[in-house]
């Protein structure tokens, strides 16, 4: 038996990563670290908005595998993604597959709606507002439990595709392992 030579795709541009790495740290040191309603907490919001402004517009005018049409996760590919992943059959895809894409959309309206809630706290109108801080609230808690859902999949992928999806992230380069061949 041989193993065949990996397949090398470069995916993940400069913006992408950045990006990306950049929101983890927002979010992760708002959560974790910084207190609610400190002046740190609150610019950490609005980077993180901003990055995730900025990244939408990327997702309409940047590199080929950041663009929303390249991935974006129609109920057509989410089934033929989830059919060949339930019969044991990897779907390579070169940018995000279809529930990471799904993933990645409902991560960013999160950050665009701590976003806004936040902001609505430091207006006359919903300052000290409880419904408005528990929404908050609840918006971070989902965020923080999807990303940790995120990050799993990303490890269980990685897995099961063969392809270390956090390198990828890294490097913006995928490297796909093809199976072994009998000779």
């Amino acid at each position: 038996m041989f193993m065949n030579p990996p397949q090398t795709v470069r995916v993940w541009d400069p913006f992408v990563r950045v990006f990306h790495w950049s929101l983890v740290s927002c979010v992760m040191l708002n959560y974790f670290v910084v207190e609610d309603g400190e002046t740190l907490h609150q610019w950490l919001g609005y980077i993180a908005t901003a990055l995730v402004a900025a990244r939408i517009v990327w997702g309409f005018i940047g590199t080929r595998y950041a663009r929303f049409a390249d991935f974006f996760p129609t109920p057509q590919r989410l089934l033929r993604h989830l059919r060949q992943v339930a019969s044991g059959q990897p779907d390579f895809h070169p940018g995000h597959n279809p529930v990471g894409a799904l993933m990645m959309l409902a991560l960013i309206t999160l950050v665009l709606g701590l976003g806004l809630t936040g902001f609505l706290q430091t207006t006359d109108a919903f300052w000290g507002v409880e419904w408005m801080q528990e929404l908050h609230e609840v918006l971070a808690s989902t965020l923080i439990a999807l990303a940790g859902l995120h990050a799993l999949a990303a490890i269980v992928m990685s897995r099961v595709e063969r392809i270390n999806l956090v390198a990828a992230m890294v490097t913006g380069v995928k490297i796909r392992k093809r199976a072994q061949q009998s000779t």
